[in-house]
């Protein structure tokens, strides 16, 4: 379902299909919603030639050692364990599904997480006004697979998107991926080895059939468990980039 668009660079129509709101919140979340999330919502510069440092976005004295993206949380609960386990690292959550921002915001509240901020929209938005190598590690688990062939270019893991993640990594930045469907792994695979920037970091069967280190399990895995549906989990690497004199 298309849920909403929005101009990308040089006046392209950007189309953001899925839900962007489920059931009816409780008043809690609603007031989450009106309160917690103006404090920690990115306002993404329309300027295309004014580059968004992302370390920027953390106020109140805190300086991030570093800042790590997760596009499409979900419910929020690996993006809140990962800002609790890591206090040092600025957390980025994109999810336009309303619901699951709540979500989020609700974790943060219960633990007083001070290096989240959350952008309640497309991420592409975001990643085109990015300093170049300005992010650690992108995560991207259990997103729609958008499984008909007709709906494949629906999926986020497509060149143009993966040009932009190459971008904004830094030299040997992690993009992480998981999926539970056989087609969208086999497709991540196929588009992410194609591209030049990134090498994937397997070491054999055992590299991608078990969460990452540090992890925790998503709903979305658990639901896979549920089905019996095997777990794959992708990791790459950004190859650094050449040096050139003025680098050197």
């Amino acid at each position: 379902m298309k849920s909403g668009s929005g101009p990308g660079l040089g006046g392209r129509r950007r189309i953001l299909y899925g839900r962007r709101r489920g059931r009816r919140l409780r008043p809690g979340r609603e007031a989450l919603l009106a309160e917690l999330l103006p404090r920690l919502a990115i306002d993404v510069p329309s300027e295309a030639d004014v580059p968004l440092d992302p370390g920027a976005l953390f106020a109140g004295g805190f300086v991030p050692e570093d800042v790590w993206l997760e596009i499409g949380f979900g419910a929020g609960e690996h993006l809140a364990a990962q800002a609790l386990n890591h206090p040092e690292i600025g957390f980025i959550g994109c999810e336009p599904y309303i619901n699951g921002v709540a979500s989020l915001l609700r974790e943060i509240e219960r633990h007083g997480l001070d290096n989240i901020r959350v952008l309640m929209d497309d991420a592409r938005a975001l990643i085109e006004r990015l300093e170049p190598a300005s992010i650690g590690r992108v995560d991207i688990l259990f997103p729609d697979p958008w499984p008909k062939k007709r709906h494949h270019k629906r999926r986020f893991i497509l060149p143009a998107n993966l040009d932009a993640l190459a971008s904004v990594l830094k030299d040997e930045g992690e993009f992480r991926f998981a999926s539970d469907d056989a087609g969208y792994v086999r497709w991540t695979l196929e588009h992410v080895l194609d591209h030049a920037d990134f090498v994937w970091l397997a070491r054999g069967p055992r590299s991608w059939r078990q969460r990452p280190a540090g992890s925790i399990p998503t709903r979305y895995e658990g639901k896979a468990a549920d089905r019996d549906r095997a777990c794959v989990f992708l990791g790459f690497q950004r190859r650094r980039r050449p040096q050139t004199p003025s680098s050197r």
